[in-house]
């Protein structure tokens, strides 16, 4: 971690920053409720040690080029409980979000021995880093962002890629392949559903 190059953005993801076949992606906001709570960083990562922080700006939110790489279809967007980013980056940037991988569902569907598949016990047991959750209840909406936030941000992206590697081979086998997929395709439209007034209500049930 402390060798991770970090690139801090205002705004936007710069013209000249681009992403091939996959990216990493986090958000930080001002709490977890999708209409009260402002999407104030997103920070993304090739799994190549470096890290891009972008601080949006608030409330317009005019960001082309991040909108552009969330919504590009040739590119994987991998998250950590994507469903919550997903919500988020739908109300505040009203960008489509597809095709996506989340490690947490990933790690549910493949590691039924535990009931721990938070990030932090995700990347010890899978590949040996310790993360900090230091900063995880901390001001996103601060003017500057301090050293700590920044770290702490990129530490979210950083590791995603070699995490996911570790759950593709558990679910591969354990035979979850196509089942891990079919619940990533549905993601976006959980996260629809969470927008929409079902956050809670399971609209499958017999009652």
């Amino acid at each position: 971690m402390s060798d991770a190059k970090i690139h801090l953005h205002q705004g936007d993801l710069p013209d000249g920053v681009t992403f091939e076949g996959s990216v990493a992606i986090d958000t930080e906001t001002m709490g977890l409720n999708a209409f009260r709570d402002g999407l104030c960083v997103v920070q993304l990562s090739a799994g190549n040690g470096e890290a891009h922080v972008i601080k949006l700006n608030r409330p317009d939110y005019d960001c082309p080029n991040l909108k552009a790489l969330i919504s590009n279809p040739r590119i994987l967007k991998i998250f950590h409980f994507a469903r919550f980013d997903i919500a988020m980056m739908q109300h505040w940037l009203g960008a489509p979000c597809f095709p996506v991988y989340c490690t947490k569902i990933a790690s549910r569907l493949s590691r039924t021995y535990t009931d721990r598949h938070g990030l932090k016990d995700l990347a010890r047991e899978t590949i040996g880093v310790d993360m900090s959750k230091a900063q995880q209840s901390s001001d996103w909406g601060a003017a500057e962002l301090t050293d700590a936030q920044l770290a702490y941000a990129a530490s979210d992206v950083l590791h995603l890629h070699a995490i996911k590697e570790k759950l593709d081979a558990m679910l591969a086998r354990e035979k979850r392949v196509e089942l891990a997929q079919a619940c990533f395709d549905f993601l976006p439209v959980r996260a629809a559903l969470d927008l929409s007034g079902w956050p809670e209500e399971d609209i499958f049930s017999h009652s």
